[in-house]
C-alpha cells in the first residue's frame, strides 16, 4: 500500500480494528467510500501542521514587534524662544513696575523683596511688552495675541528650518497655553500662518499650568500608536500679558515675582526612517493627578481676591501637595527607569530599618529615635535630571528628595537665573544647557519632572539617541555660566525698603 489506498464498497467492510492503517470513512447516498493512510503520511502530515503553527507564530511576533517600532516617539528638534533684548527685565526696571501698583504697601514691598531676593531669578529674563508700556493693568486682547505670535513666528520658523520639514508636512500640532484663549484659537492662528493641510489633527490645551509640556508629548505619543510615519508639532508656553495682579493679596502677588516670556516649539516623529537623525527617544511617561483632593485642588488656583482682582492664588499647602505627588508619580516611574538590582537594594535597607525600628522600642512604646529614611539612588538608572523651574525652593526640594549633587542641580539652577521660570516651557531650557554644556552623549537618559495646578506632577525618561551639543538659545550665554555668584542686585538696590517705619512711609519719596 502506498501513502493512502482509495476503495468503495457496497456492503459494510471488515470492522477498522482488522486494517494496520488508519481508515477514514466518506459516505454518499449509493455507495461509501474508505480512505487508508498510511503512517508515513500521517507523522509528515503532522510535521507540516507544526511547522505551519510555528511560522504563523514567528510571523505574528514578529509583526507586534515591527509594529511597536511605529509607536517609537522621537524628538527630531526643539527650539526655545529668546525674545530681543528691549523685553529684558532688569533690576531698575522691576522696581518701576511694583512702584507703578499703587494700593501696595510697606509690608507688601518688603515681602516682595523677600520673594524676589531668595527666588534665584537674575537680571536677564524678559517681560510681555506690555509691561514696558506701562500698561499691565490695563491689558487688550491684542496684547496677548502679539505676545503669543511674536513667539510662534520666530520658534516655530527657526525650527522647521532647521529641520527642513514644510508646515504642508506636520500631521499632528498640539498647542499648551494655560492662561489665554482666543478665538479663532491660538492653533488655528499658527495653521492660518503656516497654511497647513486642512486634515491636520489639531489639541488646544488650556488651564494644564506648569506641567502641560508633557501633557502634550503623552497626546503625541498615544496618537503614533494608531498612526504610522507623521510629524507632530507641540507648542508649548504661556501667556502673561493679560495675568498681570494688581491687588495686595500676598498668596497672589507672588506670581508677579516668578513668571517670566518664554515658549518652546518641539517637533517629533515616529518615522523609523529617520530615528538616526532624532536627538531624543522617548522611553516611558508618567502622570499623576491629584485633583480629587480638595486641598491639592486649590493649592494653586485663578480667583478674584476680595477687590475681584483676578490673580494665581499659591497657597501655602502648596509645598505639600507638590510633595505628595511628587512622592506618587516616583512610585510609578521608579520600576520603569531603574535596574532591578536597585529596586531590591532599596527594599532590603527599607526591611531592615524597619526590623531594627521595632526590636529596640523605648519605654511607652515609642520608638529610640526616627532611622533616617531609605533614599532611593536615581542616579543608576538616570544620567541627567531635567527638572522644572519653579523656583529656587522648587529645585532644592526636588535635588535633597532625589539626592542630587550640585551638578545635578546646575542646569535647572542656571535656566532660572537666566530666563526664570516660563511655566511649561522652562524643561526645555533646562534640556538645552545640558546640550549647550556638551553633557548629553549617545545613550545617556534624560529624566524630566515637572508640577502643575490641579494639582499635578508628570515625568518622563528620554534617551539620546546621538552626541549632542548644540548652543541652541545659550548660544550668546553658556560660556559665562555658570557665573561665580547668582546673587542678584535686588537686595543691594532696595535693601533700606526693610529699615522704613510703617507709621511714616511714603513711597512717592523715594
Amino acid at each position: 500500500m502506498g501513502v493512502f489506498s482509495i476503495f468503495t464498497c457496497s456492503v459494510p467492510p471488515p470492522p477498522p480494528s482488522s486494517y494496520k492503517t488508519p481508515i477514514f470513512k466518506l459516505t454518499f447516498p449509493s455507495t461509501s467510500i474508505y480512505l487508508s493512510l498510511s503512517p508515513h503520511f500521517v507523522m509528515e502530515l503532522l510535521a507540516l501542521v507544526c511547522v505551519f503553527s510555528a511560522l504563523f507564530f514567528i510571523f505574528m511576533m514578529w509583526k507586534l514587534f515591527d509594529e511597536r517600532r511605529d509607536h517609537e516617539c522621537y524628538i527630531l528638534d526643539y527650539q526655545c524662544h529668546k525674545p530681543t533684548d528691549d523685553r529684558k527685565l532688569d533690576t531698575e526696571y522691576s522696581g518701576e513696575i511694583i512702584k507703578r501698583t499703587k494700593n501696595l504697601g510697606l509690608l507688601e514691598y518688603q515681602f516682595l523683596l523677600k520673594a524676589i531676593v531668595s527666588s534665584g531669578i537674575g537680571e536677564q529674563t524678559y517681560a510681555p511688552r506690555i509691561m514696558f508700556s506701562g500698561r499691565e493693568s490695563c491689558p487688550t486682547l491684542e496684547d496677548s495675541i502679539s505676545e503669543m505670535e511674536e513667539f510662534f513666528h520666530d520658534s516655530i520658523k527657526k525650527l522647521l528650518d532647521k529641520s527642513g520639514i514644510s508646515p504642508s508636512e506636520i500631521d499632528v500640532l498640539v498647542v499648551n497655553v494655560s492662561m489665554f484663549a482666543s478665538v479663532p484659537s491660538l492653533p488655528s492662528r499658527i495653521i492660518n500662518h503656516y497654511k497647513m493641510r486642512e486634515d491636520i489633527k489639531v489639541f488646544n490645551l488650556c488651564g494644564m499650568g506648569c506641567s502641560a509640556s508633557l501633557i502634550s508629548v503623552d497626546i503625541v505619543k498615544n496618537i503614533f500608536k494608531s498612526l504610522k510615519n507623521v510629524y507632530a508639532l507641540v507648542v508649548t508656553s504661556e501667556s502673561l500679558s493679560p495675568n498681570w495682579y494688581s491687588g495686595n493679596a500676598r498668596s497672589m502677588i507672588l506670581a508677579n515675582c516668578l513668571f517670566r516670556s518664554g515658549g518652546c516649539a518641539i517637533l517629533l516623529t515616529n518615522k523609523r526612517a529617520l530615528k538616526h537623525r532624532a536627538m531624543f527617544k522617548l522611553k516611558c511617561l508618567v502622570r499623576t493627578h491629584h485633583g480629587a483632593r480638595d486641598d491639592s485642588y486649590g493649592s494653586c488656583i485663578q480667583q478674584e481676591d476680595t477687590q475681584g482682582n483676578l490673580g494665581v492664588h499659591l497657597d501655602k499647602f502648596l509645598p505639600k501637595a507638590a510633595t505628595r505627588a511628587f512622592v506618587d508619580n516616583l512610585k510609578v516611574i521608579s520600576p520603569k527607569i531603574l535596574p532591578i538590582r536597585e529596586l531590591v537594594r532599596f527594599l532590603l535597607v527599607t526591611l531592615v530599618k524597619k526590623m531594627t525600628s521595632f526590636q529596640h522600642p523605648t519605654k511607652g512604646g515609642a520608638t529610640s529615635s526616627p532611622s533616617p529614611k531609605s533614599v532611593i539612588n536615581f542616579k543608576t538608572g538616570v544620567d541627567h535630571f531635567c527638572l522644572h523651574t519653579g523656583g529656587k525652593a522648587v529645585i532644592d526640594g526636588v535635588g535633597l528628595n532625589l539626592g542630587l549633587s550640585e551638578y545635578d542641580l546646575e542646569p535647572a539652577r542656571m535656566t532660572l537665573h537666566r530666563f526664570g521660570n516660563t511655566s511649561a516651557s522652562s524643561l526645555w531650557y533646562v534640556l538645552g544647557y545640558m546640550e549647550a554644556k556638551k553633557r548629553l552623549k549617545k545613550g545617556d537618559t534624560v529624566l524630566m519632572i515637572s508640577f502643575g495646578g490641579g494639582f499635578k506632577c508628570n515625568s518622563c525618561l528620554w534617551e539620546v539617541v546621538r552626541d549632542l551639543g548644540d548652543e541652541n538659545v545659550w548660544k550668546e550665554d553658556i560660556a559665562v555660566y555658570p557665573p561665580k555668584t547668582l546673587t542678584n542686585p535686588f537686595l543691594e538696590k532696595f535693601g533700606w525698603i526693610h529699615q522704613e517705619d510703617p507709621s511714616t512711609f511714603n513711597l512717592e519719596n523715594y
